[in-house]
């Protein structure tokens, strides 16, 4: 299964903050969390990124892992200077006013993702 960014933007009434040319890219994972270090760890290469998290480190670890889109929630909206980062490397940016929970909730509710 998959999902496409723009399917996940809809959902999650997101809006995209960088690379909208990459919004029909699909991804079959998503990860939820605010520590780095565990996104790291257990993350999945080419997935989605869910977090609180506001500063660069949250794009520099996506590009680690190849992921395509980060999804910043509670409707934090990043800095130029990570959106600038994100856009260099491909990563689509969105925002959601939704919690994490609500967030990664909708997805999974989908049926659609992994989301272990």
């Amino acid at each position: 299964m998959a999902m496409s960014i723009r399917e996940i933007a809809n959902l999650l009434d997101a809006q995209v903050l960088c690379c909208e040319d990459a919004i029909d890219s699909e991804v079959i994972d998503a990860f939820s969390c605010d520590m780095m270090s565990d996104v790291l760890a257990f993350a999945t290469n080419e997935s989605l990124l869910i977090t609180g998290l506001l500063n660069p480190q949250v794009i520099r670890t996506a590009m680690m892992l190849d992921m395509r889109c980060v999804v910043f929630t509670c409707g934090k909206c990043p800095t130029p200077e990570i959106i600038s980062l994100a856009r260099e490397n491909g990563i689509v940016v969105l925002s959601t006013e939704h919690y994490m929970f609500t967030t990664s909730g909708r997805l999974y509710a989908t049926g659609k993702l992994r989301g272990e």
